[in-house]
């Protein structure tokens, strides 16, 4: 099964953790076989919020909620449950300056989608 696991870092520690040791774990991952994609982002200020209001699109600078943590980051793990994907959230490096929070990922039933 996928699991997201989506690393939240604040304004003070958003740079506290190397690409190089959030690369040599996603190769690690890699290796086993259980990294399916990760990738950085871009600090808040470079996000742009879409919200569709009665078929107008409304674009709005930065993220939608104020929050004290912010998205920096993803890896997308497979992994047998949700106690691998804990254990693999527990080895990426920003978990010790951030957070790490690990969802399952939600196969779309295609055959009902509405047009």
């Amino acid at each position: 099964m996928k699991y997201l696991c989506l690393v939240y870092l604040d304004h003070e520690n958003w740079s506290a953790c190397p690409d190089p040791v959030c690369a040599d774990y996603a190769q690690q991952l890699a290796e086993r076989q259980v990294l399916v994609a990760g990738e950085a982002l871009h600090p808040v200020g470079s996000a742009t919020t879409v919200r569709v209001r009665n078929g107008q699109a409304q674009l709005y600078d930065g993220p939608f909620a104020e929050t004290k943590e912010l998205l920096a980051g993803f890896y997308l793990v497979e992994a047998r449950d949700l106690n691998e994907a804990i254990r693999i959230a527990g080895g990426i490096p920003p978990a010790k300056y951030g957070s790490i929070e690990v969802r399952p990922v939600r196969q779309l039933d295609l055959g009902t989608a509405a047009s």
